[in-house]
């Protein structure tokens, strides 16, 4: 076989970050000769860029590896390479648990993935790479794996919060920041290409530039980049709050390209737990930082994550956050049932509760957010809300898109009839009629 002109397919698994680095694997293999196919079961070599981060992320990884492993053994395809989180956090075993697999990388040698690919596709026993993680490139090429009017833009690598129920320490490495002038640069080339939405990631996005400028710039950062022609909705995601700072308040609420959208990963509001799970604040101190966003922000979208039935939550402890939850009206919010992650500190620690009472917990926090979600819609009803139009639903029989208040992949979408075609990846405005399982509809004028 011609390695040059092998064909390789990709598929990435769990969040947004993993995505982005899923993008600059394709943009080296690429670069070095391979052709790039979107499906699977069409290539010679397939990537599986996996998650390892919780017990349900990993098991979809596994799952996507035993399932390439039969089309492996109907010959389809000649050869199973896996990166990403799963293959850094398990390296001692994933090989020898997973005989599919043909080679197995760590984030370190993304870098190497067009060598790795020639090796599968020649005679090779399995290979296994792990280099240093703090090796994974922060920058570089990418090949844009997103509809053309929306990307993904990684600020930074790795975490230093150390939360004892999270594994991404150990796997990402410390924090570190890429540099303005980078960033920029990227974006600006995202922009020429015609996205509209950038979407500014991180694991702790409200982090950045700590190591580099000695203190958090991300109100620099997004100073600059609403600067760039061309770019007309930026959404910042994964803002922790302990480093939410007045500029960056200020500086979200006078630009106008800054959506009045924040995503804070709370997680929880007691004391107690917080101090457990090593993360700062109560809720009182939680709650004064969102009324003070909301003061500059009347109309801003809060959304959150929280974790119930972590080690040790009593009922009074749950109950608390159920209020909480009740008092803010996050406009969206997820709640998971702690996940016990070998090699956590919390994992380790007395008063483990058990799977149902956890997932309880979980869902009467989710059927209450169904109301408030609800009552969302219903707020909207008579209004004139602006969307980014993205395509049309044979099923519903019109056309969907997304508003400030939906993020991708995450969110929902507005649903709405249209006189005229919509141009995907326009804006467009839309009149909200009605609203069906807690998703707008309506109708698109002017």
């Amino acid at each position: 076989m011609n390695q040059q002109a092998a064909k390789v397919g990709i598929v990435s698994l769990g969040c947004a970050k993993n995505q982005v680095d899923a993008e600059m694997l394709l943009f080296t293999l690429q670069q070095h000769g391979f052709s790039v196919v979107s499906d699977p079961a069409e290539a010679d070599a397939v990537i599986v860029n996996t998650c390892g981060f919780i017990d349900s992320a990993k098991q979809e990884s596994i799952d996507e590896i035993i399932e390439l492993g039969q089309l492996k053994r109907e010959g389809v395809i000649k050869a199973i390479v896996v990166t990403g989180c799963l293959a850094e956090r398990y390296q001692d075993e994933i090989t020898r648990q997973l005989y599919e697999i043909d080679a197995a990388v760590g984030i370190g040698g993304n870098d190497k993935i067009a060598e790795i690919i020639r090796q599968v596709l020649a005679p090779h026993d399995t290979i296994e790479l792990f280099p240093d993680k703090l090796l994974l490139p922060l920058e570089g090429g990418r090949v844009q794996s997103t509809p053309f009017y929306t990307a993904y833009l990684k600020v930074a690598e790795g975490c230093d919060n150390k939360c004892t129920f999270c594994a991404i320490p150990m796997i990402r490495g410390k924090f570190r920041s890429r540099k303005i002038e980078s960033l920029v640069e990227e974006a600006s080339g995202l922009a020429a290409k015609g996205v509209r939405e950038l979407n500014v990631i991180a694991q702790d996005t409200t982090r950045y530039g700590e190591d580099l400028y000695g203190k958090p710039s991300l109100d620099r950062l997004l100073t600059e980049l609403c600067k760039i022609d061309g770019l007309h909705w930026i959404r910042v995601l994964y803002c922790y709050p302990d480093s939410i700072t007045d500029e960056l308040i200020d500086v979200m609420a006078r630009e106008e390209k800054i959506l009045h959208y924040i995503d804070l990963p709370l997680q929880h509001c007691n004391s107690d737990i917080l101090k457990r799970m090593h993360r700062r604040g109560d809720r009182e101190s939680l709650t004064a930082l969102l009324h003070k966003i909301k003061e500059k922000m009347p109309d801003v979208i809060f959304r959150s994550t929280f974790i119930t039935g972590f080690p040790g939550e009593t009922e009074e402890q749950f109950e608390e956050l159920a209020e909480f939850a009740k008092e803010i009206n996050f406009q969206r919010l997820g709640c998971f049932a702690y996940s016990q992650e070998e090699n956590t500190p919390a994992a380790k620690m007395p008063g483990q509760l058990d799977e149902e009472t956890k997932q309880r917990r979980a869902d009467m926090i989710m059927e209450h957010q169904q109301q408030v979600m609800a009552d969302y819609c219903a707020s909207l009803l008579d209004t004139d809300i602006e969307v980014l139009a993205e395509g049309f639903d044979r099923l519903a029989g019109c056309w969907y898109g997304r508003s400030r208040a939906d993020a991708p992949e995450v969110d929902g979408c507005v649903f709405f009839t249209a006189d005229t075609k919509p141009d995907i990846g326009a804006f467009v405005t839309v009149h909200i009629t009605d609203y069906m399982a807690c998703a707008p509809v309506g109708e698109m004028i002017g």
